[in-house]
C-alpha cells in the first residue's frame, strides 16, 4: 500500500512539474511586443442626443394638500356634535388664527406673577406672548393649558353634518403638534 501510495505522489510530482517547462516565453514577448507597437484604435460610441427640457406648470400648488384631512377623524364625527358648539363668528380674530397650527412653533414658556405664558413663533419669524384664553390656529383653538413643555387647546371643527364638534390639540417644545381624543 506504501508503494502505491509512493508511486501516486511521483506522478503528481511529475505532472506539476511538467507544468513549468518551457511555454514559449519568446513567442509570448513577441506578442506583446507587436500589441505596445499597434495598440489599435479605441472605437467609441458616439453620445445619445440629449432631451429637451419642456418645462411644465403647476397650479395646483393653492389647493388644498392631499396629507391634510379634510374633515375629523370618522370615529369622532359620528359621534353627534352639537350646534351649541358652533365658534363666534363676529369675534375679531386673533393675529395667530390666520395660520394652521401646524405652521405655528412653540419656542419656550415663561410664569410672570404665577401666570404662565407661551411663546409661540409665527411662520414669519414674529414670536406672539399668549395666555390662557388666547386663540391660535385657523380652526378656531383657545389655549386651555399652559405646562413647561407644551400648550394645550380646545379647537371647534366641523363634524360634517352641520354640526361642531371639540378636539384636543397640544403644542410643544419639541416641535410636534399632537391631537388627542
Amino acid at each position: 500500500m506504501n508503494s502505491l501510495l509512493a508511486r501516486g505522489g511521483g506522478l503528481l510530482l511529475l505532472a506539476a512539474l511538467a507544468g513549468c517547462s518551457d511555454p514559449d516565453i519568446a513567442g509570448l514577448d513577441r506578442q506583446l511586443a507587436e500589441i505596445r507597437a499597434n495598440p489599435g484604435a479605441m472605437e467609441l460610441s458616439p453620445l445619445p442626443d440629449t432631451p429637451g427640457y419642456v418645462a411644465i406648470s403647476y397650479d395646483q400648488a393653492d389647493r388644498r394638500s392631499p396629507f391634510m384631512a379634510r374633515l375629523p377623524e370618522p370615529e369622532k364625527a359620528l359621534a353627534g356634535g352639537s350646534t351649541d358648539l358652533a365658534p363666534d363668528l363676529a369675534r375679531p380674530r386673533e393675529p395667530l388664527e390666520q395660520y394652521p397650527l401646524d405652521r405655528l412653533a412653540l419656542v419656550g414658556t415663561l410664569s410672570v406673577g404665577g401666570r404662565p405664558s407661551a411663546l409661540v413663533r409665527a411662520p414669519d419669524g414674529e414670536v406672539h406672548r399668549l395666555r390662557s384664553g388666547n386663540y391660535l390656529g385657523t380652526d378656531f383653538g383657545r389655549i386651555v393649558s399652559i405646562t413647561e413643555a407644551s400648550v394645550q387647546l380646545v379647537e371647534v371643527v366641523p363634524n360634517g353634518r352641520g354640526g361642531w364638534i371639540e378636539r384636543v390639540r397640544s403644542l410643544s417644545l419639541n416641535g410636534e403638534g399632537r391631537q388627542r381624543g
